[in-house]
């Protein structure tokens, strides 16, 4: 294994990690934001307020790319299990 293997390799993963949480961030920062302008707007400063929405809606957007997330995870561990002879090398 050569040092741009295992960077690459690194990397890779890191691309992986960063695109499946994707989804989870982006809806949590629009809820976050509009919640946010909400409360700027009706001065509620309620700390649940912010908290709740957040997680609930977090969580329809896993179950919602759950198969999505999946299938790159599977994807990426064939591609390993597959590769893994030139890996070794």
């Amino acid at each position: 294994m050569t040092p741009e293997f295992v960077i690459g390799f690194a990397r890779q993963s890191i691309e992986l990690t960063l695109i499946i949480a994707l989804p989870m961030l982006g809806v949590g920062l629009g809820v976050g934001v509009f919640v946010s302008i909400l409360q700027a707007a009706t001065q509620i400063q309620e700390m649940t307020l912010t908290f709740v929405p957040k997680i609930i809606a977090v969580f329809l957007a896993l179950l919602i790319s759950f198969p999505w997330i999946m299938d790159k995870m599977i994807t990426y561990t064939q591609e390993i299990f597959l590769n893994f002879p030139q890996y070794i090398k």
